[in-house]
This record gives C-alpha cells, structure tokens and sequence, in this order.
C-alpha cells in the first residue's frame, strides 16, 4: 500500500483515466444474466463504491470510461472459443447491442463528457477494443480498474493495462467477483502482484481539492 502522497500523485486527475467494466444492467442490474455476481456486486457495495468513484471522478475531472460487453443478435463476430462464450449464448439475458441490458446500471451515472467503449468479441475490455488509443490520446498513464468480474474481466484489464506501459490501480471495495471469497484471493495473490491497490476512500481523498483559505 502506497503513502497518501505517493498515491495522489499516482493519481493525478490531469492522467488518471477511471474505467467501469461490464457494470451494465444485463450483468450487475435487477435482471442480471448472472444473478449470483449481480448479487455479490451489490451486497459487498462494489458497485455503490463505483458509483462514488465514477461521482468522484466527474466532480475532479478525471476522464471516465465505461467498458460495455454486448453481441449482435445474430451472434456474427461474437468469440466462441471458449466454455464461457457459449454460456453466455444460452443465458436466457443476452447483451444485444441497443438493449436496456449494455446500459450502465444504476446508481452509476454516466455524465456528457465520459466515453462508452463496447466489445463485441473477448474477455478484456482493453484488448481488441478502442480503449487503448483513447487512454493515450487521453494522455493516461495511471487507469483506475473497477467493477466486474474478478474472475475474468477485471484481470483482463489489469494485465492488458499493464502490458501496455500504464500504472494499474485497483481500488479492491470497488471489484466483484463470485464466489464472495475469490475476490479478496485474486487481489492478494494476483493484482497486488502488478498493480497498486487501494481502497475507495483512498481514492477519494487523493482527489479532493484543498480547502482555499481566504485571508482578510
């Protein structure tokens, strides 16, 4: 863990680029394809962390973007090389594209100035995607991962983060994956590896502004 300082500097707004990933309706929302994720992501306050992360950002000026996973309904360009794909292909929620269920879930809000980077084919939300030329366009050089899923998505974006030459944070309250004990596993032994962790107030407190003190 990372001094206060260290970390603000680490995340200065000016180069920090928060993402959200697959924090959709069709995944963390109500009617979730995959309720026991959905479930864990909003009882262990990962995604109300998100969300006061994704406030957080809007009010500092850190530039966000949303990593959507969506498919066409007729499956074209959809991967399939994987026991995962074809899962997903049978669930009886399905990320079309244009659906309420590859909207950003409540009570994430998503302000005029953020980008929405949506995947058709994959595991990563960097990999493949236009992610990665936004965040260097966007002059980044630390990318703040949240949401889901600790088993798959979020490591992804870790590890693509990281090869890429970008500081990785990983704010471990603002993550979700299933079973409840597998995400505090894959922080310790695997993300606390490569990127730097954090908590949600820890982020936080690194963005706000100091009190002006006006003199008389």
């Amino acid at each position: 863990m990372p001094s206060h300082e260290k970390l603000r500097e680490l995340l200065d707004p000016v180069t920090t680029v928060l993402l959200t990933v697959e924090c959709q309706q069709g995944v963390v929302g109500p009617d979730s394809a995959l309720p026991d994720l959905a479930k864990e992501a909003r009882s262990s306050g990962a995604l109300a962390n998100v969300a006061r992360l994704v406030a957080g950002a809007h009010e500092s000026g850190v530039q966000v973007i949303h990593a959507i996973a969506e498919r066409r309904p007729d499956g074209r360009g959809a991967s399939r090389n994987a026991r995962l794909f074809r899962a997903a292909a049978r669930l009886p929620v399905q990320q079309f594209a244009g659906s309420t269920a590859v909207r950003v879930a409540a009570p994430i809000e998503v302000a005029e100035e953020d980008f929405v980077v949506r995947r058709l084919h994959g595991l990563s939300p960097v990999q493949g995607t236009e992610a990665d030329a936004l965040l260097r366009n966007l002059g980044c050089r630390t990318l703040i991962v949240t949401g889901v899923s600790a088993n798959v998505a979020v490591p992804n974006a870790v590890f693509d983060a990281v090869n890429r030459g970008y500081t990785a944070v990983v704010p471990t309250d603002a993550i979700a994956g299933v079973p409840s004990d597998y995400t505090p596993a894959m922080i310790r032994n695997t993300l606390a590896l490569v990127a730097t962790v954090a908590t949600t107030d820890e982020v936080l407190s690194c963005w706000k502004r100091p009190r002006q003190v006006t003199r008389a």
